[in-house]
């Protein structure tokens, strides 16, 4: 892991941001025997998290949100990540903690996953659990399949049904403009009713982005996300927020995951910005992620 935060006697909090991701591409390649999907998909961090207080608790974990439509016992995956670490912690471990939201529920961004990758890695280190990097990975894919990837910074291939990863050295020399609509797609019902795409062998997700063609429509056309075609039929309003970046004058358009989030790259930040005002806050969550952005895991905002 890049950091490791090691607390003191005089440690009374910290609060630290969970970073959202989206999917560059989202190719999904067979039904496996244990209900899974093989994929293979390219994960890149953006400009928008959650943000979590950690405060002394002796004994006992709690969890409050600013959402009063989130559960906050074991269904939450922050409780859950809590109570694993705590089983292999010292007798008289505990920890309050206070989740505020801004990531988007089912948008396909990942925030309930990197919530629960910075409850590992801050606990693990706060009650000093002597587990090492590849365990806390275990951990973390028990839980669920994306969360080990963001155990760490950066950029990541990820293939098998999500689990196994390959950082890559990708900067994005583009503005992200990142719109959610204000509607939620279940993961679950996503990939049981997901067609699987037919496709002829190509290049993978990692030579496409290690790799670049020149020629960025043809390195844009390799990009896809085979959830598409079924979310937007079932949400139509999604599709019409990616034909419209598409017309603002983005270089590109996908929804990420299985939505309801759609990101655009546009290579001049005026236009992103301009991207930007066009969508009305009350019926979008919209954000903007400049070139080249990468936070450092965890983010330590204040302790």
């Amino acid at each position: 892991m890049p950091y490791t935060y090691r607390h003191t006697s005089l440690w009374y909090g910290m609060t630290v941001r969970s970073y959202a991701k989206i999917n560059l591409g989202l190719r999904l390649l067979r039904k496996r025997p244990d209900g899974f999907h093989d994929l293979e998909t390219a994960f890149h961090r953006i400009e928008l998290f959650d943000e979590i207080d950690f405060r002394r608790s002796r004994g006992t974990l709690t969890l409050t949100t600013d959402r009063g439509d989130l559960p906050i016992d074991s269904s939450n995956l922050c409780m859950r990540a809590a109570e694993l670490m705590q089983s292999r912690a010292r007798a008289g471990a505990g920890v309050a903690m206070t989740l505020r939201k801004g990531i988007p529920v089912g948008a396909g961004l990942g925030g309930g996953s990197s919530d629960a990758a910075t409850v590992l890695m801050v606990l693990r280190d706060l009650w000093s659990v002597p587990l090492r990097d590849e365990e806390l990975t275990e951990m973390a894919l028990s839980l669920g399949s994306d969360i080990p990837y963001f155990l760490h910074s950066g950029s990541a291939v990820a293939t098998g049904r999500g689990e196994r990863l390959e950082p890559i050295a990708l900067v994005l020399p583009y503005w992200i403009v990142i719109v959610v609509p204000w509607l939620s797609v279940s993961t679950a019902w996503a990939y049981q009713n997901v067609r699987l795409q037919s496709r002829t062998p190509g290049s993978s997700l990692k030579a496409v982005l290690t790799n670049p063609s020149p020629d960025e429509k043809r390195l844009f056309a390799q990009l896809t996300n085979d959830f598409e075609p079924l979310v937007f039929e079932a949400y139509p309003a999604i599709r019409e927020v990616k034909q419209h970046l598409l017309k603002l004058g983005a270089r590109f358009a996908l929804m990420s995951g299985s939505g309801s989030a759609v990101f655009a790259l546009f290579a001049d930040e005026q236009m992103a910005r301009q991207a930007v005002g066009t969508f009305t806050t009350d019926r979008y969550t919209v954000s903007l992620t400049k070139p080249g952005f990468m936070p450092p895991v965890p983010h330590i905002v204040r302790n």
